[in-house]
């Protein structure tokens, strides 16, 4: 670490409660454990008694089921390819057959056929592959190095094989699905790489619960598919990710309450549901938001919690109130931050969420009305007219859990007539880097930045040193004007204690944004507004005009110091490792404190 890393870390490290310290230690341990020492899993991976696999119920579907099976891949998944995040990558080489192979394969086929029996293992592995070759399972690649991890992580959720579950010749998906497995059980040691880091591990167990029914039960892999099973299950217990919490944590969980009606363990089940029960006290703030305050991965804390509910049901089983409690007030929250366009609002760290994970999710309706105070979370959604806007007037995230969190206080969303027009650059990518570190900072959000610094010190991949404290949120509905104001202390650190204090007024016609920059001497203040891709700027006096689908708007701005106006492409994220241009409009001052800005946004008469 250089010297300023360290710096960084000695102001994250007071915000962390004890306890997570002391797992984060113990987990490292049992991995080291693991790699040095093979013979201490048979504690570490000791789980339930295979021979008591009971599968889960067959009342019971999880939302993978019904989401999965639009996946485009399934055709190249059997030439040995896999397309995940939007990169597609080989995992098998094709064995290459000469034509007379072929020509066999063909009469094989054929006999087969005519015999009306069972296809071929060959073909049921997948002949069709890349050039018309089958993959050569034996030698493929799962360790995938030169990927992006989180690509890697994608790969071994085994999510992606619930389009298998849905094809309508059985027998072929089974068979594609065993090949798979067994690969993929040759190349990987158990506890080990990626694959085996808890939180791929909780999704893998997930999702191989869910497909045994369809894809493994009755089948030659269904003995050593449960041994494999009763592994992650022991792995998980003995793994618990406490030590970060939040998301992965919950997802532990479900893994672990799935494996346990997977294995009928009456007991596994009840202490994992209670644990579950904790942490939706802790997660699921009074406001119905989860409180990483990233609006994609309340999404998907909301659809394991639905997936737990309803698998608990099935079991015969009365979930404890405070589920059911807890997945309503998550389904009232999210339609409340809803964009316009039905979308989610990538806010914090984040990705696009499908259509159909939207609608499973289904989202309750909440009172319509010009101004929604999502208190806990920190957002308040302002309506007038055609005009609507999404202010962030939170803190950035939980004390103990800044892994998703942006330098974002005071950053907005702005839509009329349902079109984007100022929006949020969002996350194409959690590698460490500069890439990382530009979509987490103050610059990429329409906020104020001071001296070049973020309003928190957002540092690493994941973690957050001092953090903007927001004070004296004021709302109001009046006749004609919606209005939210607030402060923060986001960069108190830099002489003259700066604070930004700014003010947002909805009408009809428009928006006018007024920060203020208060505090003591010289500093380079900048606002910076981004405007959704395919919006065009034009630089004119004294702000810009912008043109979008919506039609045109006029920027003005006004500052009490001379201010330099500038139009520039930045980056917006539209996926992992996906950015388009779209045109940054930024006002820059460089003065004594207190500075003024105020920028108003119209339409062109």
């Amino acid at each position: 670490m250089t010297r300023t890393e360290l710096a960084l870390l000695a102001r994250t490290v007071p915000h962390l409660q004890p306890g997570q310290v002391a797992q984060r230690a113990r987990l490292r341990a049992q991995r080291t454990a693991l790699r040095r020492w093979p013979q201490s899993g048979r504690w570490l991976l000791a789980g339930p008694d295979p021979a008591s696999a009971v599968g889960w119920p067959e009342q019971f579907s999880p939302l993978d089921a019904g989401i999965w099976p639009h996946w485009p891949g399934q055709a190249e998944l059997r030439g040995g390819r896999i397309e995940l995040l939007g990169l597609t990558r080989t995992l098998a080489m094709p064995t290459g057959p000469d034509q007379a192979s072929r020509a066999d394969m063909d009469q094989e086929l054929a006999a087969w056929e005519r015999a009306d029996g069972e296809r071929p293992d060959w073909d049921r592995a997948g002949r069709d592959g890349v050039g018309g070759d089958r993959p050569d399972w034996d030698r493929a690649d799962w360790e995938q190095a030169c990927a992006p991890q989180l690509w890697r992580f994608n790969l071994h959720y085994w999510d992606w094989a619930w389009v298998l579950a849905a094809e309508p010749d059985r027998s072929a998906a089974r068979a594609l699905f065993a090949a798979l497995w067994q690969s993929w059980h040759r190349a990987v040691v158990a506890g080990r790489g990626d694959a085996w880091l808890p939180y791929p591990t909780a999704l893998r167990a997930w999702s191989w619960c869910g497909l045994h029914r369809d894809l493994v039960a009755g089948g030659e892999i269904e003995d050593r598919f449960a041994a494999d099973l009763a592994a992650h299950c022991g792995f998980l217990r003995r793994h618990l990710e406490s030590d970060v919490g939040g998301n992965h944590l919950v997802k532990n969980l479900k893994a672990l309450i799935g494996l346990a009606a997977f294995f009928a363990d009456d007991r596994l089940l009840e202490q994992s549901l209670d644990r579950l029960t904790d942490q939706l006290a802790v997660q699921v703030l009074p406001d119905g938001g989860h409180y990483e305050r990233a609006p994609a991965y309340h999404c998907q804390v909301l659809a394991d919690l639905i997936d737990v509910a309803d698998l608990v049901r099935s079991t015969g089983r009365t979930p404890e109130p405070e589920l059911p409690v807890a997945i309503r007030r998550m389904r009232r929250w999210l339609a409340g931050v809803l964009s316009p366009d039905g979308s989610v609002p990538l806010l914090n760290d984040g990705y696009p969420v499908s259509a159909g994970l939207l609608t499973a999710l289904r989202p309750w309706p909440t009172r319509s009305g010009p101004l929604l105070v999502l208190p806990d979370t920190g957002l308040v959604q302002a309506t007038a007219g055609s005009w609507q806007l999404l202010a962030d007037v939170g803190l950035p995230c939980p004390d103990e859990l800044p892994a998703h969190a942006h330098a974002d206080t005071f950053s907005c969303l702005l839509h009329v007539a349902g079109t984007p027009l100022l929006v949020d650059t969002s996350t194409s990518t959690y590698e460490p880097g500069s890439r990382r570190s530009y979509e987490r900072s103050t610059a990429a959000h329409n906020t104020v930045e001071v001296d070049g610094a973020d309003s928190t010190e957002v540092w690493g991949a994941f973690r957050a040193a001092r953090r903007a404290r927001v004070r004296d949120l004021v709302t109001r509905a009046d006749p004609g004007v919606v209005t939210i104001e607030a402060s923060h202390d986001g960069f108190r650190r830099r002489p003259g204690h700066p604070a930004h204090r700014r003010r947002w007024s909805l009408t009809e016609s428009g928006l006018q944004v007024a920060d203020l920059i208060g505090g003591g001497g010289q500093h380079v203040a900048a606002v910076r507004w981004h405007f959704a891709p395919g919006a065009v700027l034009r630089p004119v006096e004294g702000g810009a005009i912008v043109t979008t689908s919506a039609g045109e708007f006029g920027v003005s701005v006004l500052a009490t110091a001379g201010a330099t106006l500038t139009c520039q492409a930045g980056l917006v994220a539209t996926g992992f490792d996906r950015t388009v241009e779209a045109p940054v409009l930024t006002c820059r001052i460089d003065a004594a404190l207190p500075i003024e800005v105020s920028t108003s946004f119209g339409r062109v008469a």
